[in-house]
């Protein structure tokens, strides 16, 4: 009887080992229940387009249900520490973009650093804007537009969804590139800020392409260049700000990439990268980006890794003057 009670209590140790090792390293089984995908905005913006379509691709590759999820607010802050937060197991990952580049300079208490509290998982989509001014501006070009706003600093006025938004870091950038003074104004979301452009109470903007396309078409709004290194798909006959002012090395877009918190094991860091990576090689992914105005970004934790140092080299020295 004691050697059936030893065996038995043996075989209980055994397992409970096991079990215990197992749990120490969740990574083997991963997932095992479905996955969060935090956004720091509201639904029905580019990242809830992106995310929906990345996230039900990468859940068929990775055998569970993968949950868009939003937490807005504080110029996506909320969204983002919550999964700065969050524990590091793979479960609670993020969508975000330049945010994650532009508020360490625009608030100056943020409690984290996206810098070293995330790990990049991959990039995932890339948009350009394309810089607009209201049909009733006498501006008929870019090289216009710079040589009025220098000899009048603060005469155009544009809006933004928001400090740290695409739309507000462009400006920046082609005030900093030509000397030209432009007047921002943050809005709460797009919308207000493009109805105030095509109201005329806004003179300028810098907007996602798919937003200004059918208001170009309808002569609302006039274009005057894109801010990407090459033409946009969308409006082929607008010119680059790299060709309209000679600045070749201008390049700005919008993005989106996934990240997930500091300590999430390597091994399920490989394993959302490698679901990502076959999300964004599907053509029906591509369309979806494509109708957004948007294209895939470069695959891969590595990648988006130097992408993102390549951003901030980029940005910083433009808000680094804000934070100071």
């Amino acid at each position: 009887m004691r050697n059936t009670r030893l065996k038995a209590s043996c075989f209980a140790l055994m397992v409970a080992i096991s079990g215990g090792a197992h749990a120490a390293q969740p990574e083997d089984a991963y997932p095992t229940r479905p996955i969060r995908m935090i956004i720091g905005g509201a639904a029905g913006g580019s990242s809830d387009v992106f995310a929906r379509a990345i996230g039900d691709h990468m859940a068929s590759t990775l055998g569970q249900p993968v949950i868009v999820e939003y937490k807005p607010g504080a110029g996506t802050n909320i969204g983002t520490e919550y999964v700065v937060r969050a524990k590091p197991d793979g479960y609670t990952i993020l969508i975000n973009g330049l945010p994650i580049v532009a508020n360490p300079h625009l608030f100056s208490n943020l409690g984290f650093n996206p810098a070293t509290d995330l790990v990049p998982i991959s990039g995932v989509a890339k948009m350009t804007n394309v810089i607009t001014v209201n049909a009733s501006v006498p501006v008929k070009s870019l090289p216009e537009l710079v040589a009025e706003a220098r000899k009048s600093p603060d005469r155009f006025v544009y809006g933004s969804p928001g400090e740290g938004t695409s739309s507000h870091i462009a400006g920046e950038m082609l005030s900093a590139r030509t000397g030209a003074r432009f007047t921002h104004t943050p809005y709460r979301g797009n919308a207000q800020a493009m109805t105030d452009l095509l109201g005329g109470t806004l003179q300028m903007g810098f907007v996602n392409t798919p937003v200004a396309a059918p208001f170009l078409k309808e002569g609302r709004l006039r274009a005057l260049a894109v801010t990407s290194k090459t033409r946009s798909p969308l409006l082929p006959d607008v010119p680059t700000v790299a060709e309209a002012l000679n600045l070749p090395d201008f390049d700005f877009n919008g993005w989106f990439g996934l990240f997930a918190p500091r300590g999430t094991p390597p091994a399920i860091i490989a394993r959302l990268e490698q679901a990502a990576g076959k999300a964004l090689a599907d053509p029906k992914v591509d369309k979806i980006f494509v109708d957004a105005g948007a294209s895939a970004m470069e695959p891969g934790a590595a990648s988006f890794a130097k992408f993102l140092t390549e951003e901030r080299n980029k940005i910083d020295p433009l808000l680094d003057k804000r934070s100071k």
